[in-house]
């Protein structure tokens, strides 16, 4: 079997499942639902301004917070022992085995008014406090649910840092400051850009999140997008527009993160 031949399994899949999708949601983004081309769609889009910022500024905290989180995690763990760091990446993947609804299901019985958190605070008289149903708890939710998504490709790219090159720059006379900034910082850039693509995407599209922590007066873009296409306001041409617009902007924000690419890299590192 050739390479060429042994490529075409992967084609018929990217075809059926990426190509198609998107295609489909290009032609019902400009189309009305007779099937004759518009702008409407796209222009209508705009009323959810405010909700894409929303969601954009959510993600955009919910990354942040998985970085700088995760970052020391996959460090301590890429450089423990072999059954430590085992150890430590089970305990990461374990609540990735349990599924995605019940884990923000165990959120709401700790984060809401006679939740876990309120009943232990209670004991000492403080509270309750109104944690759930607001953008912290949304915010939480995503830290929750995505954070492996951020330490995986960091241990990933920390563990093939050997400790040569590390006691090498102390032997230079390096101190632990300078080696985790000029050193390891510059070489896990590429699993920091992974895990911030990683991180981000599915935060800024998420519902379920947004629907079981934030409430009703928490909707992110990902709501509207499920509305249009299981609401009563069933409208899939404007949800196709709604999620073009959105995938057209998480492409620019990546876009912007240029600083992290490999010949960028390439320089820090000389």
């Amino acid at each position: 079997m050739t390479k060429k031949t042994a490529a075409y399994p992967y084609l018929a899949w990217a075809l059926l499942f990426i190509a198609i999708p998107l295609g489909l949601i290009i032609y019902f983004s400009f189309t009305d639902g007779a099937g004759s081309f518009t702008f409407e769609n796209i222009i209508r889009t705009g009323r959810y301004f405010n909700v894409f910022i929303k969601s954009i500024w959510l993600s955009v905290i919910s990354t942040a917070i998985c970085l700088g989180i995760g970052y020391p995690v996959a460090y301590l763990m890429s450089r423990s022992s072999s059954i430590t760091g085992r150890t430590l990446l089970l305990l990461i993947m374990l609540p990735m085995w349990m599924n995605f609804l019940l884990r923000t299901y165990g959120w709401m019985s700790i984060l809401e008014n006679n939740g876990i958190i309120n009943q232990f605070l209670g004991i000492f008289g403080i509270g309750p406090f109104n944690m759930i149903n607001t953008q912290g708890a949304v915010v939480v939710g995503m830290v929750y649910n995505y954070i492996p998504f951020m330490i995986l490709p960091l241990h990933s790219v920390m563990m093939k840092i050997g400790s040569d090159v590390l006691e090498a720059a102390q032997d230079l006379g390096a101190s632990p400051r300078k080696v985790l900034t000029e050193v390891v910082f510059p070489m896990s850039l590429p699993g920091i850009r992974t895990g911030i693509i990683m991180v981000f995407v599915p935060s800024v599209s998420t519902f379920i999140i947004s629907q079981m922590l934030g409430g009703g007066s928490n909707q992110l873009i990902g709501d509207i997008i499920e509305l249009q296409f299981l609401g009563n306001a069933y409208n899939p041409n404007l949800g196709s527009a709604i999620s073009f617009v959105l995938m057209l902007l998480v492409l620019l924000i990546m876009s912007v993160s240029g600083f992290l690419d490999d010949d960028d890299l390439e320089e820090k590192l000389l």
